[in-house]
């Protein structure tokens, strides 16, 4: 299966999305730390619509904290229900008996979302794009994350390949922010094994 085509074609579907007005503090009445309460961006009913089916449809379980709940729920939208960034991100995409592709019910790898480790040859593999130990995408700043998908160039200066950052480039800040947001919210994971390619099987003979 072409996991990259599909990623490609579900990424030529990626949006830009009106994010309105300023970022108000959050309400976590349990706690005083101001560390742990969250803070949401004020957004039209529209872009709700988007963030509520976003935070629905996430397979992994997010943390909010310190984290804007509308950035996290609208880059969670983008991220699995229009970029297919699970596609390459991770290996293998779906869980044993979940793989809508063979006609089964899906049911996506939730421990290696996103950790990459999807080899494409040539000594191209998938990131691991889930927080590090600081809580760091990549272990990359947003401002950071931000330069290598404007220019495709990754930290040591060499550019990305199989990534579609060119397509990806064109997002509003507003929509990479919703991503990078996301990508903070979801557990730290490594990478699968790759599935054991299963034999063609051979033409029938008359």
């Amino acid at each position: 299966m072409n996991h990259f085509g599909t990623g490609r074609r579900l990424a030529m579907g990626w949006a830009v999305f009106a994010l309105t007005g300023g970022v108000l503090a959050g309400c976590d009445s349990s706690s005083s730390d101001s560390q742990n309460q969250q803070t949401q961006t004020t957004v039209g009913p529209e872009d709700q619509e988007r963030i509520q089916k976003g935070l629905s449809i996430s397979p992994v379980t997010l943390n909010f904290t310190g984290l804007d709940r509308n950035l996290v729920g609208l880059g969670s939208y983008i991220v699995n229900a229009q970029g297919g960034c699970s596609d390459c991100h991770t290996s293998p995409p779906f869980a044993a008996g979940g793989d809508p592709f063979q006609g089964q019910p899906e049911q996506t790898n939730t421990a290696n979302f996103l950790a990459g480790g999807r080899s494409f040859g040539g000594g191209i593999v998938s990131r691991n794009i889930t927080p590090d130990a600081q809580g760091l995408p990549m272990g990359l700043t947003y401002e950071a994350f931000l330069a290598v998908i404007r220019t495709g160039k990754k930290p040591d200066g060499s550019l990305l390949q199989v990534m579609p950052w060119p397509i990806f480039s064109k997002m509003r800040d507003a929509d990479l922010r919703a991503v990078y947001e996301y990508l903070k919210a979801i557990p730290s994971a490594q990478p699968g094994s790759p599935p054991t390619p299963t034999p063609p099987t051979p033409p029938p003979y008359p």
